[in-house]
């Protein structure tokens, strides 16, 4: 993939055009392009062989393929990364398409998770993919922290925030937890949480781990870091992710294979799974970010393509993202200004709310 800049850089106007055309044709249509419908609006008068052998140059550099001998050509996914690093034209979202995100945002309610709830309805129905969202957490400076003991493997933590917002998180304690080294847990965290937000906590209790470690009982110690887990963790998924439009991608016309592969990306969704790591892409860079197929470590396994850009709140920092799947074969010029739109106003609004 290192060598896809210089491919592009090294290829003549010729085999530049003939490639952008047969991404663009693919794209649009989802068929093979050939040779023949490629010299019809050529920028300069060629041949029907002269495109083949261009397109044969291009096939052996790996950015094209073709799916049958007499087919015609499809872009690899190596082509895909090629052709929206270097040569997709993006511009501002539609018209149309502004007003009808407008349109679903345009309430004055409070609520954030019914807010960012329409938005992935809104999202999915202009773009015609699974939207995702993935809403805030709750950061408001914590109050009190509290264990409860369930069952030997199933322990409550209690979170009272300052704005008097409750949260209890279920989550399962390391082996040999007592009540003794719950209650010595507590009373270490509610000494250090005062005015900081779970966030904050994290990084702090770490540090405090790390002179205080003789301080505190080795089992109280793993209870602490079994409870980070779960408060920057799997605790704080369950309702995290938003995902609306399934029936899009499913009802689509395609290989048994495809579909299969389809079912198991949402099965893995409604499992709640690798939802950090959706974060974690979204927070890797700046604006819209695009995974290409096996680019998506997320969503390698359905041949699909993830359109994903975070959003922020009124301190600039990053606290969700939305995106959009959909098959390899989107239309990226379209849905990339869509996401990137949406997630700027998203930030917007949480921050307004504020």
């Amino acid at each position: 993939m290192s060598d896809v800049p210089n491919i592009l850089g090294e290829m003549n106007d010729r085999s530049r055009e003939v490639f952008r055309r047969v991404v663009e044709g693919y794209l649009e249509d989802g068929v093979p392009v050939g040779s023949r419908t490629l010299t019809r609006d050529f920028s300069e008068k060629v041949s029907a062989a002269t495109i083949r052998n261009v397109m044969q140059d291009l096939e052996y550099l790996g950015l094209l393929d073709s799916p049958h001998v007499s087919a015609g050509r499809i872009p690899t996914q190596m082509g895909l990364r090629m052709f929206v690093d270097g040569l997709l034209e993006i511009g501002n979202p539609d018209e149309t398409d502004r007003e009808k995100i407008d349109a679903t945002l345009g309430s004055n309610e409070q609520d954030v998770s019914g807010l960012l709830d329409r938005v992935g309805s809104a999202l999915s129905g202009v773009t015609h993919g699974a939207s995702l969202v993935l809403t805030p957490k709750h950061e408001a400076p914590i109050k009190h922290i509290e264990f409860v003991s369930l069952s030997p493997d199933r322990s409550l933590v209690v979170l009272v925030f300052a704005d008097g917002h409750v949260e209890n998180r279920l989550f399962t304690p390391p082996p040999g937890q007592t009540p003794s080294s719950m209650r010595e847990a507590a009373n270490f965290l509610n000494a250090l949480i005062e005015g900081r937000t779970l966030s904050e906590v994290h990084s702090t209790i770490q540090r405090e781990i790390a002179t205080r470690r003789q301080e505190i009982d080795s089992l109280a110690r793993d209870l602490v870091e079994s409870g980070l887990a779960v408060w920057e963790g799997e605790g704080d998924q369950i309702e995290r992710l938003i995902v609306r439009g399934r029936s899009n991608l499913l009802s689509e016309d395609g290989e048994t294979e495809d579909l299969e592969r389809i079912r198991r990306l949402f099965d893995d969704l409604e499992r709640k799974r690798d939802i950090a790591e959706f974060l974690e892409l979204a927070e890797e860079g700046d604006g819209v970010r695009i995974f290409i197929g096996s680019e998506n470590k997320l969503f390698s396994l359905s041949g699909s393509s993830l359109v994903v850009s975070p959003y922020m709140n009124a301190d600039r920092k990053i606290i969700g993202a939305v995106g959009v799947i959909g098959p390899t074969r989107l239309n990226y010029g379209r849905i990339v200004p869509i996401v990137n739109y949406t997630a700027q106003l998203v930030g917007k609004l949480i921050s307004d709310r504020s």
